[in-house]
């Protein structure tokens, strides 16, 4: 089973989600050492990361930010702070889902559960190359190229523009990227699709292509 890392200085609710996991048949790693949460993450090479924002001495922030210059790991946030602003700043820094607590323990499972599974049970054929108005994207290594240039993708990036291209000039709802990305909407906050709608945008937009993902009030989303 994957190996997941609990980054949380609460001890008793360390303990809790540990125990969960454990009877999920999960190896799981609870860091203590507060100072050096990247080393323990280098030295354990876990599949997945929950990881609490307010904690000593550096903040989930920094932690989540040094994980994503070395690896593309799902990467799990959960905290008490719950405002927009908190779960915007998380997926900016490259979270996969955020969680506040309190949570249930089997919404944190079936979280986990799916985010595993679209990480590294999502399957397309290897050598599938998309190519629509001016992009490329490459299924093999989740990368997207815009007039010679190669751009690293999230994999929830990755899924939407995967959809969205595989479907362009059709208009996708939310509901449908939403089961699509995340199994089951239910256990998914609705701003979370829009923050990384967004930050999908600023990545074409960064990159010379203006427009390509078109907002349809009411409706959805449009790759035209």
């Amino acid at each position: 089973m994957a190996k997941i890392m609990v980054v949380e200085d609460e001890g008793v609710i360390r303990q809790l989600i540990m125990e969960e996991l454990k009877k999920w048949q999960f190896e799981v790693f609870g860091t203590t050492d507060f100072e050096n949460v990247f080393d323990d993450f280098l030295a354990q090479e876990p599949q997945l990361v929950l990881l609490d924002i307010n904690l000593p001495v550096f903040d989930g922030y920094y932690w989540c930010q040094k994980i994503r210059e070395v690896s593309k790991v799902p990467i799990i946030f959960i905290s008490s702070r719950n405002t927009n602003m908190d779960m915007i700043m998380a997926m900016n820094m490259g979270a996969d889902d955020f969680v506040t607590k309190p949570f249930e323990l089997d919404v944190l499972v079936a979280k986990i559960n799916a985010l595993l599974r679209r990480s590294y049970n999502y399957s397309e054929a290897s050598s599938e190359t998309l190519v629509h108005n001016g992009l490329t994207l490459n299924v093999d290594n989740s990368t997207m190229v815009i007039q010679d240039e190669v751009i690293d993708l999230s994999k929830n990036e990755y899924r939407l523009l995967y959809i969205l291209m595989k479907n362009n000039g059709k208009i996708l709802s939310r509901e449908k990227l939403l089961r699509a990305l995340w199994d089951d909407e239910r256990y998914v906050d609705d701003n979370t699709l829009t923050v990384n709608i967004n930050r999908l945008r600023r990545k074409i937009e960064q990159a010379g292509v203006k427009d390509y993902i078109e907002t349809k009030v009411g409706q959805g989303y449009l790759v035209p």
